[in-house]
């Protein structure tokens, strides 16, 4: 099946777009685009390791209506709630958020022909240079219901803003596409955390953007959780723009899933921008990672670190794609990459390929990859000392992984995502 042949998603999107909108046009480029190319195959060097097209089915229910009772929004709230600004998006529709004065929660649609109307039109959609694919626009074509966050210039955000991704499928498939614009003026803080969770059994499947503007001298910290099951597929994009000097810190954790596809970009337009990126993904059964990340270095004496980190089980696959350019004004640019992963059986693999493409000739640049077992002489050392072969592997395991969570800064987002790791590794020391 191909979208762009499915008589029945081009009615669903005639029926949500807006001829008077703001984001028409966005929406109809973005439509014209989607139906000229199509879903993406393995013949699409991108997506050579990810079949995403496979679980694209035209029974998904686009959108939805689904409400959510008191009970079923108490179910899905993160530790440290109770001190945290809360959004709530809904099959891909924003719902509600937490009334605050400390930043301006809107939906997006009002944010595009009011006061932030030339934020928007300067910044949406700037994330399609760097994807220009099929997915990227089938979720411009069908914004609907998006998400505005913008912090006001020089305001410190203290509390964490926390973001439900929530697919309602407990009676019908769902296909959501939510779209968020965040705006952290200059001088400004923000901490932001996503989850991804499912209500339901049903198929669900996600295709989101996030696009994020952090001016001159703003910080961001960004935090991205995803375990919705089994049933669950996903396509999340991740777009930092740096159009000032600032520092963006961004967090991958994948628990689980069926498909699992992220993009993360960092684009730094501006000197001495910095930003650091890190993931960990931990998998099982027959799960599907993968992860493509860009650091477009425009601007000299910007300095970026990634590590990324992988535990395959089972029959599950993991896949890692990351790329540095830097641009042929961006001298002095330090960038460092690797990627580190441990293959539990025999059944689990892992695809890894850290690039390099560098135009300028005073630079520090470096990328690595490792992929292997368990270090046998530490496992010795530790049954050595009388701990059982399950509890050795599994703080062998966690110790591999802390490091990523160490990244964290909210406490409780960072206790509770030790908690999952150590539930799903059996550490209970």
């Amino acid at each position: 099946m191909t979208m762009s042949q499915d008589n029945h998603s081009a009615e669903q999107y005639a029926r949500m777009l807006n001829p008077g909108g703001a984001l028409a046009p966005l929406q109809e480029k973005a439509m014209l685009q989607f139906n000229t190319l199509g879903l993406p195959t393995a013949k699409h060097e991108e997506w050579k390791y990810t079949r995403i097209s496979s679980v694209f089915r035209s029974d998904m229910t686009l959108g939805g209506t689904a409400e959510l009772s008191p009970a079923d929004l108490e179910s899905i709230r993160l530790p440290g709630k109770e001190h945290a600004i809360e959004i709530y998006v809904v099959n891909g529709v924003f719902r509600n958020a937490t009334q605050t004065d400390e930043i301006t929660i809107e939906p997006l649609e009002k944010a595009a022909t009011g006061e932030f109307a030339q934020i928007v039109k300067d910044n949406l959609g700037h994330s399609a240079k760097y994807h220009p694919d099929g997915i990227h626009a089938l979720n411009t074509a069908f914004v609907n219901g998006g998400v505005f966050i913008h912090v006001k210039r020089g305001r410190q955000v203290e509390k964490p803003v926390y973001i439900y991704y929530v697919n309602d499928n407990r009676t019908l498939s769902t296909l959501s596409l939510p779209r968020t614009l965040i705006h952290v003026s200059a001088g400004a803080s923000l901490q932001v955390a996503e989850d991804h969770v499912c209500l339901g059994t049903m198929e669900s499947l996600t295709n989101q953007v996030t696009e994020v503007i952090a001016e001159q001298d703003a910080v961001v910290n960004f935090y991205k959780i995803q375990n919705e099951g089994p049933q669950s597929s996903m396509v999340c994009t991740t777009h930092f723009r740096q159009t000032g000097k600032a520092l963006c810190n961004a967090t991958t954790l994948s628990l689980s899933g069926n498909i699992v596809r992220n993009n993360l970009n960092m684009v730094m337009e501006a000197d001495h921008g910095e930003s650091h990126m890190y993931g960990l993904y931990l998998l099982d059964g027959k799960t599907h990672v993968d992860n493509h990340t860009i650091v477009d270095n425009v601007k000299p004496h910007c300095f970026s670190n990634e590590l990324y980190k992988g535990i395959m089980d089972g029959a599950s696959t993991g896949v890692f794609n990351g790329k540095i350019f830097v641009r042929q004004d961006a001298q002095k640019t330090n960038a460092y990459q690797s990627n580190k992963n441990v293959l539990l059986t025999n059944e689990a693999s892992v695809n890894t390929k850290p690039q390099l493409e560098i135009f300028a000739d005073d630079v520090k640049c470096s990328h690595g990859c490792t992929v292997g077992k368990l270090d046998e002489e530490a496992m010795f050392y530790l049954r050595a000392r009388g701990i059982s072969e399950k509890n050795a592997k599994s703080l062998l395991l966690h110790a591999f992984a802390v490091d990523i969570l160490d990244n964290i800064k909210t406490e409780p987002l960072r206790e509770y995502a030790d908690r999952l790791i150590s539930e799903r590794l059996g550490f209970n020391f």
